[in-house]
């Protein structure tokens, strides 16, 4: 069997995983935390919502949490196919799917925050 290369990790260690993954669950709880509480102490209409997401400071946070959606769920996901895809090129195939869609994902919801 072959071992994971660093092509395939970006030459990142485990201990960046980790500490990566530890920082963006934070972040997320923390967004979690603060929008549950702006819903259940605001009366949340559309205008309400939309001055919410119109301050620089909430879409400066917004966009950190989408960042760090997308390192969350590529560490991850790269973690899950290197554990039980063992061949090289599906691994790659699957990664890059991942990969590919996260990226999307990233740059449409930049779009959407700051109206690009």
């Amino acid at each position: 069997m072959g071992s994971v290369n660093s092509v395939t990790n970006l030459g990142r260690s485990g201990v960046y995983d980790w500490l990566i993954q530890r920082v963006t669950a934070y972040v997320l709880a923390l967004y979690t935390i603060f929008l549950l509480g702006f819903v259940l102490t605001t009366d949340v209409n559309y205008e309400v919502w939309s001055a919410l997401f119109g301050q620089t400071w909430f879409r400066i946070f917004s966009l950190l949490a989408l960042l760090s959606i997308g390192g969350h769920a590529w560490i991850g996901l790269w973690t899950v196919t290197t554990d039980y895809i063992k061949a090289a090129l599906p691994r790659f195939l699957v990664q890059a799917a991942c990969g590919l869609t996260m990226f999307v994902y990233v740059v449409w919801g930049i779009q959407i925050l700051w109206g690009l």
